[in-house]
């Protein structure tokens, strides 16, 4: 990780989005630290949305429609789900103060999510913010087996069909790598920016 920035405790929704714009995203040092800093990786995760993978056992199981998905029904619940510890994840990054400004952009039409229900239970999902054509994943989380991995795929499904041009995947980890995942420099990935983002802000 690279280009920690100076902490800043005025972050609002509009800065936040022009952080967007120049390749900057907020983290926390933990849920429950109230402050925030900007982080700018030298090398950025993409998911070529014309490279994604899905493999053949997930495909399979997407076939047998295990859950039902739904879009942006229920944004501030998987985001605190995002950021509740789990036996894989004890700790995490997502602090009040993220919770509060992306729970803004959603309203504001910029921050969306994709839903894994079971009955009345929510057990996958994934949040990000959209941008022109650019998607900025943030988090996923699960309860199920598969379950934000059929998010992920809905996803991409949903960014193809209304033309989005870049899935930013912030870092690329070894489970993210299994659907394409790519790192790309920074200067590479200014370019894919500002590509994505000279199209007007498409629909999710």
């Amino acid at each position: 990780m690279a280009g920690r920035r100076r902490r800043h405790p005025e972050i609002t929704p509009e800065l936040l989005l022009r952080a967007y714009s120049i390749g900057l995203f907020p983290m926390a040092d933990s849920a429950d630290d109230p402050e925030l800093f900007w982080v700018e990786p030298d090398m950025r995760g993409v998911i070529p949305l014309d490279g994604f993978h899905v493999s053949r056992s997930l495909a399979k199981t997407i076939r047998k429609a295990p859950f039902d998905i739904r879009f942006d029904t229920a944004f501030d619940a998987v985001v605190a789900a995002c950021a509740a510890a789990a036996p894989d994840r004890p700790s995490t990054w997502i602090n009040a103060k993220i919770k509060s400004l992306y729970g803004t952009l959603h309203r504001m039409g910029h921050a969306h999510c994709v839903e894994a229900w079971e009955g009345d239970q929510l057990i996958g999902g994934l949040y990000g913010v959209s941008l022109g054509a650019a998607f900025f994943g943030e988090s996923m989380f699960s309860r199920r087996t598969d379950a934000s991995k059929v998010c992920l795929v809905a996803l991409v499904e949903r960014l193809k069909a209304n033309g989005f041009r870049l899935l930013d995947t912030q870092f690329t980890t070894e489970h993210l790598k299994t659907f394409g995942a790519i790192d790309v420099p920074k200067i590479e990935y200014e370019d894919m920016l500002a590509n994505a983002l000279a199209s007007p802000h498409l629909p999710f």
